[in-house]
């Protein structure tokens, strides 16, 4: 049985080590050509999960007024650049031709980025996703995870992982 004192330790070690990870994606990303920044809304879903909004995110405070975090939203990072037709997408496949505007100059893909150390999304991040995507807020949503080898970064593409039917 651990102690409250030691669940605190193990509490905040985890958090550090979400940040740490965090940062190394962003880093990541920033390297292949990305402009990240942190995402600082959230969507607000009726009881139903049905009707939804982009909303600010509020902040984590502690009980002494101290905050804990001030972007909490969902999902971690908004990324976006400009492509050609010759660009490769973070995985290194083709960018998708419907991705490309003709028209245009220049065209961009903006995606949103979850974080996560074990790439599982629970119920309501799954239903904040799918309303993302529904709503084009986001061309694609991308959960970043930890490799199986040290210091590996591996991107699943939502769509792919849980495919609604």
């Amino acid at each position: 049985m651990q102690t409250k004192e030691e669940l605190s330790q193990r509490g905040k070690k985890s958090r550090a080590k979400g940040q740490r990870f965090e940062s190394k994606v962003r880093q990541d990303l920033e390297n292949k050509g990305w402009i990240v920044s942190k995402w600082m809304n959230t969507v607000d879903l009726d009881k139903d999960g049905n009707i939804g909004k982009i909303v600010p995110a509020k902040r984590k405070y502690n009980p002494f007024l101290k905050a804990l975090s001030l972007g909490t939203g969902f999902q971690d990072f908004v990324c976006f650049r400009s492509f050609g037709k010759s660009e490769e997408t973070i995985e290194g496949t083709p960018i998708p031709e419907e991705y490309i505007n003709k028209e245009e100059k220049k065209s961009f893909e903006v995606i949103g980025l979850e974080v996560k150390g074990n790439g599982y999304l629970d119920q309501i991040e799954k239903g904040m996703c799918f309303w993302l995507l529904g709503h084009n807020i986001f061309s694609r949503i991308l959960i970043a995870k930890r490799g199986k080898k040290a210091g590996e970064i591996e991107y699943l593409d939502f769509k792919e992982r849980y495919n609604k039917n």
